[in-house]
């Protein structure tokens, strides 16, 4: 339905179907004396041709005929959607049969008349035909509006459903924000004083073991063979000599750990920018790898990670953790198209003067081509019960639409799928003026 309404014309089309000329004649006088447009014909093959043509609101159709008889022609009519709104009314002179009135009920007809009838009772039951047909005409209309208006009240259902889940996720996203900027800073602290207190015992460690080398010395100086036997053998027992190369490559593995637990901090932090809803300047490589390393226990077991990197790709205007969320949310979805072992390639590269363009493919099963235009709706999952909401490829619909992109999918079942995600480089918000980086600008980032 379109919502769109057509009122019935004030002046009714009567189209008489008789093969009696004086019929034809009498009822086409009363009918045009009542202000009804009439039309009138003698056959049921050729009054079948003008309906199709005419259209005509109400028809007075006898049932004996020549050739098609007129409870024929009713059901043809009947029959065809587009001529089943007309109103047909079927005439008899048959007094004695009442199996006429039934069939020609049963047969679709709307009314039924006996002849023959008065100038003036013809009237009157035609007026009273043409106040059921334009009853029934504008039930249908207010029936019509109604389902328009219920397919609006659903389209903005969906909208409503869509923002809600978004401002769920985005409400979910700033909390995390929040409680990864607090656990980084928790972590930091423990951190730098493990990393600081891991040199200082480098420092010793290499003290002691020229102390113990010197002392060494000193005894084989002495020449006190008792004293070099019990060197020799506590430093085999202790095993001196290993303990003198290994405590340094422990040391040296240990700063390795805090170093990377000071990238995980440090991309946590740049994936979730806890409390920014404002425009920034991003460098969209530093945020793919801060989210694959985010992601990478999902990814690690079965998936290996091919990057392509642009190395002319601009840095883009956006806001950063929304950005992310998009790149997160189809690094999941990519990692969970796969069975066994696969791969996930990750491309980027700049579009003309204004656009840079993602691409994010995975070898996984693929999207079955009938759920291809469906990926994006809300909550339409594939995954079992309790595996997905349908929320994921929504949100990131959701956010490219908002940052004025654009996202291709391209799927071949059993070899893969990839996401193509387009971006502008100088992304401009819809109000004319913006923020952009924190500071004000007529034309955000420009």
């Amino acid at each position: 339905m379109n919502g769109v309404i057509s009122a019935m014309p004030e002046t009714i089309s009567v189209l008489v179907v008789d093969d009696d000329p004086d019929v034809q004649l009498g009822t086409r006088r009363v009918l045009e004396q009542a202000g009804y447009s009439v039309l009138t014909i003698g056959d049921g093959e050729e009054a079948l041709k003008l309906v199709s043509e005419a259209h005509p609101d109400l028809i007075l159709l006898d049932w004996e005929m020549p050739g098609i008889e007129g409870i024929d022609v009713c059901r043809r009519i009947k029959s065809d959607e587009s001529l089943a709104d007309i109103f047909v009314v079927m005439a008899s002179g048959n007094r004695q049969s009442s199996d006429e009135q039934v069939l020609s009920l049963e047969s679709g007809a709307d009314g039924f008349i006996l002849r023959p009838l008065g100038n003036r009772e013809l009237r009157a039951r035609v007026d009273a035909f043409v106040r059921i047909l334009r009853l029934k005409r504008s039930l249908r209309e207010k029936v019509d509006a109604l389902e328009a208006k219920n397919e609006e009240l659903h389209a903005l259902y969906e909208k409503l459903s869509e923002s809600q889940s978004m401002l769920l996720q985005s409400e979910k996203m700033a909390s995390i924000g929040q409680l990864a900027a607090g656990v980084a800073h928790e972590i930091n602290n423990p951190i730098a004083f493990v990393d600081s207190n891991l040199g200082t015992l480098g420092g010793y460690s290499r003290n002691l073991v020229e102390y113990a080398e010197a002392c060494q010395e000193a005894a084989m100086a002495t020449g006190d063979n008792a004293t070099i036997t019990l060197i020799g053998t506590l430093k085999a027992q202790k095993d001196i000599d290993y303990i003198a190369t290994d405590v340094f490559k422990l040391i040296a593995e240990s700063k390795e750990g805090t170093r990377r637990v000071k990238e995980i901090v440090e991309n946590l932090k740049d994936f979730a920018h806890p409390g920014e809803v404002e425009l920034q300047i991003t460098d969209l490589h530093r945020a793919l790898d801060s989210t694959v390393n985010i992601v990478w226990n999902e990814l690690k077991y079965h998936c290996s990670v091919t990057k392509h990197y642009a190395p002319d790709l601009p840095k883009v205007c956006c806001v950063s953790s929304e950005i992310n969320q998009i790149f997160m949310n189809l690094l999941i979805n990519a990692s969970h198209a796969i069975d066994g072992q696969g791969e996930i390639t990750i491309a980027t590269e700049r579009v003309g003067d204004d656009r840079v363009r993602i691409r994010i493919s995975d070898t996984g099963k693929g999207i079955a081509p009938e759920n291809l235009k469906r990926i994006f709706e809300p909550f339409f999952t594939t995954k079992p019960v309790g595996k997905g909401t349908g929320l994921g490829l929504s949100i990131v619909w959701g956010i490219v639409s908002k940052h004025q992109g654009s996202i291709e999918v391209d799927s071949v079942p059993g070899q893969g799928t990839t996401f193509t995600l387009t971006l502008p480089i100088n992304f401009k918000a819809t109000t004319d003026n913006e923020y952009c980086c924190g500071r004000f600008n007529p034309n955000p980032c420009g």
